[in-house]
């Protein structure tokens, strides 16, 4: 019972921060109709930029973490100004590959700076874990869960009641309706980018605190791609569901079929639900229903 409910809520955790970086690529694909193939490597770039400013340049937590927060609005500008926007009005084929261009490219810069295939991050937490029943739960987990779920609580009331939200929810369901109210729909794109790196980033640097950082993070973004299938590619409410249900198949499967299995049961199995989902259900479970007229 005890190892049971440590694979439940681990798995909760890890999914609500698999929530957070989805939330990134259905904001994007809501606003613009492009597929972030670069998640994963935001999530890798933006765990390593952190570990560069606590680590490398030994800045304290807070400095170096609002450091990473603009350094990754500045990056999410970066892209959208540069790669993206000239790219407007060409067929949607050619933004999805530039996205996959620049995780290319990122992966490349990130191997670039830092070279060694391993890192921590400095604890931020105290180590001792907390006793919840009969499981014992490193605080990592329990306080990536909240952290994902406050901050994933804030964007929505940001998207309800904020100007600026109400903007980009608006875009998402009519970008000429929305022109034509004098609201730059570049504007949209960009603030779009920038929302979706700076949650990549917080993902980025909750998860490494679980399990450090590795170039395996960009698996983290694929994961969290899975849940974007599952919820529906543009609801944020689906991504909240799906997260914590992705996580708890993940922990849930590796930790009962490994020793039935192997060891690399558990980093598939976000894989395997996207093709069961794209079987039973292609638009997820709170995904909007498209009927279009050939």
């Amino acid at each position: 019972m005890a190892e049971f409910l440590q694979y439940v809520i681990t798995g909760i955790a890890v999914g609500m921060v698999y929530a957070l970086i989805a939330l990134g690529f259905a904001l994007i694909w809501k606003s613009s109709g492009v597929a972030n193939l670069a998640l994963g490597q935001l999530v890798l770039i933006s765990s390593w930029f952190t570990y560069g400013m606590l680590v490398q340049a030994n800045f304290p937590y807070w400095v170096g973490f609002p450091l990473t927060i603009l350094f990754a609005l500045f990056l999410g500008w970066m892209i959208e100004r540069f790669t993206l926007r000239p790219l407007v009005a060409q067929p949607i084929l050619s933004l999805i590959t530039v996205t996959l261009g620049v995780a290319y490219f990122l992966e490349g810069v990130v191997s670039f700076i830092w070279p060694m295939s391993v890192a921590a991050l400095p604890r931020m937490f105290p180590k001792e874990p907390i006793h919840i029943g009969p499981a014992v739960v490193s605080q990592e987990y329990i306080w990536a869960g909240a952290i994902s779920l406050v901050i994933f609580g804030l964007l929505s009331l940001f998207f309800k009641y904020h100007k600026m939200g109400i903007a980009m929810r608006a875009t998402a369901d009519d970008q000429l309706a929305v022109q034509a109210c004098a609201i730059p729909v570049t504007s949209v794109f960009s603030l779009s980018w920038m929302f979706a790196c700076v949650v990549a980033a917080i993902g980025g640097v909750l998860i490494s605190l679980i399990g450090g950082i590795t170039f395996g993070l960009v698996e983290t973004g694929l994961k969290s791609f899975s849940v974007v299938i599952l919820g529906g590619l543009n609801s944020f409410i689906g991504c909240m569901v799906a997260g914590p249900i992705i996580g708890l198949a993940e922990n849930l499967g590796g930790g009962y079929l490994t020793p039935l299995i192997g060891p690399g049961i558990k980093d598939i199995i976000p894989f395997i639900i996207i093709i069961i989902v794209m079987f039973i259900k292609p638009y997820g479970l709170f995904g909007e229903t498209r009927i279009e007229r050939i």
